[in-house]
């Protein structure tokens, strides 16, 4: 389940309060993985900029003190945001609070208007997706490696240790994009998941694309876990539906939105994913 928005209001406390409160019942209803956003401020399909947004890691390390069992991630980190070197330390913190829960979800970045408001360049996307390349190389290394050297056109660390180290000696990466030249050649070189959006055909033709990526590299395609984002519509039994046919296009998981201002129905969406996805 990823909580795209804590609501629309700014009452301080009482916006943890909220997601606080949706997390523990996403958990006891099976979800095994609970994300938030990784951005500044607010779109304008979660309310716009008046609406609160939590820096992402600070609070995914609240709620690991929420939570037993559920993977935790930001879904997911723009590349242009911090340091690659920052961000697999940012990941490893998480995963050693949460005793190896955490996941690294990351991306080349959209949200334009974001930067500018903030302060933050934003290069093209060409560049993004090298930067994105470089980030992967970089926690990978930081994540699997006592002391990492990777050196790259946009960053670089040298005999760089990363203590503590993660709990089960790596942290799953996500790579998160439907690209067909270079999101998916990135997912299928460093991911363990990767996460695309559209219909049924859309998918399958995304995941087709992955697994010529893999065979190029050669990899196994059965070592990456295929999630699709899915926005809930309002008839539950058409969820169901799409929930059927995504599967059948060859996703292993879903990844819902849903805000922590609506907790009432999470129980019954928990309820419809674990009858499509057993696992």
């Amino acid at each position: 389940m990823h909580f795209g928005s804590y609501g629309s209001v700014d009452d301080g406390p009482g916006v943890f309060a909220r997601l606080g409160r949706a997390v523990e019942i996403a958990e006891a209803a099976g979800f095994d993985a609970l994300s938030v956003p990784d951005h500044l401020q607010q779109n304008a399909v979660g309310g716009g900029p008046a609406a609160p947004m939590f820096e992402a890691y600070t609070v995914l390390g609240a709620l690991a003190m929420r939570t037993t069992s559920a993977r935790l991630l930001a879904l997911v980190s723009p590349v242009t945001l911090r340091n690659p070197a920052l961000l697999a330390k940012a990941v490893t913190t998480l995963d050693v609070i949460s005793g190896g829960r955490a996941v690294l979800g990351v991306g080349a970045g959209w949200d334009a208007a974001e930067h500018d408001a903030y302060g933050f360049p934003f290069p093209a996307v060409g560049e993004r997706m090298d930067r994105l390349d470089e980030t992967l190389q970089i926690c990978r290394a930081l994540f699997r490696q006592e002391r990492a050297s990777v050196d790259g056109v946009h960053y670089a660390v040298r005999d760089a240790p990363n203590s503590p180290r993660p709990v089960a000696g790596s942290i799953p990466i996500l790579v998160a994009g439907g690209g067909e030249r270079r999101t998916l050649d990135l997912a299928a070189r460093y991911g363990d998941a990767c996460n695309v959006l559209g219909d049924p055909a859309t998918v399958r033709h995304k995941f087709d694309v992955l697994e010529r990526h893999c065979d190029r590299v050669g990899r196994d395609p059965a070592e990456l876990t295929k999630t699709v984002f899915v926005l809930v519509p309002d008839d539950l039994a058409e969820f169901a539906t799409q929930l059927a046919a995504l599967a059948a296009a060859g996703a292993d998981a879903a990844i819902v939105l849903w805000s922590a201002a609506e907790p009432d129905r999470i129980a019954e969406l928990g309820r419809i994913l674990a009858d499509v996805f057993p696992g």
